[in-house]
């Protein structure tokens, strides 16, 4: 994997942070990747693109929000976790290379939401919470439908916050991660690995991103 380096961004927010993960190929695309409401960037699925993708040709940017960077356990409302995403876009387009914008669970919400106005070229969303586990009713699909550019969900097969086919029809792809929770995780009952949980995953996005053009 490329040697990562670390940058602080000052948003409105508070102090945030980008791991950046260069291409070692020709660079043509950033992607840019934040983490949940309940964890860091080290989750399965964000180290796994991020030593994945350089080889492609994709740099990626692990974006840590404020909240976490300050050493919180719980995130903030939506409404700042859209303010810290906003101040560290200039950062995320400095290399001058079309931004992907992404993230899992609340940090796919955040890309989604804010994509059209910040100018993403695409968008990202794993694991999107569609909705609150065992609360169907409380539906986030607008925000995803909303994205207004082209977007590529994936989604664990038994996600409580919404299983693949609980997803509505609408302008975007969808890959799954067979038998994955919410965290890509799979049961050893069902003899995929970790491992290969995650090539089907950095799979899906690296065919996605090449399609992108």
């Amino acid at each position: 994997m490329s040697r990562p380096r670390t940058q602080n961004v000052t948003t409105e927010a508070g102090e945030a942070r980008i791991t950046w993960v260069p291409a070692t190929t020709a660079p043509r695309l950033v992607l840019a990747v934040s983490h949940g409401a309940g964890g860091g960037i080290e989750a399965r699925d964000l180290k796994a693109l991020a030593a994945a993708l350089p080889a492609h040709g994709v740099t990626v940017a692990l974006v840590e929000q404020p909240w976490r960077v300050a050493g919180k356990k719980v995130a903030p409302a939506p409404k700042t976790l859209d303010t810290g995403w906003r101040g560290l876009w200039p950062a995320l387009a400095a290399p001058g290379l079309p931004v992907v914008a992404g993230g899992r669970s609340a940090g796919a919400r955040v890309a989604c939401r804010t994509a059209a106005e910040l100018g993403a070229a695409a968008v990202l969303a794993l694991s999107f919470p569609l909705h609150p586990p065992g609360k169907p009713e409380k539906s986030r699909a607008d925000e995803l439908l909303g994205t207004g550019v082209p977007t590529l969900v994936v989604q664990g097969g038994n996600d409580p916050f919404g299983r693949p086919e609980e997803f509505p029809s609408g302008a975007f792809e969808l890959a799954q991660v067979p038998y994955g929770d919410h965290g890509f995780a799979v049961p050893k009952k069902f003899g995929l690995t970790e491992a290969q949980a995650m090539e089907v995953l950095t799979g899906a996005v690296t065919g996605w991103l090449t399609s992108l053009g």
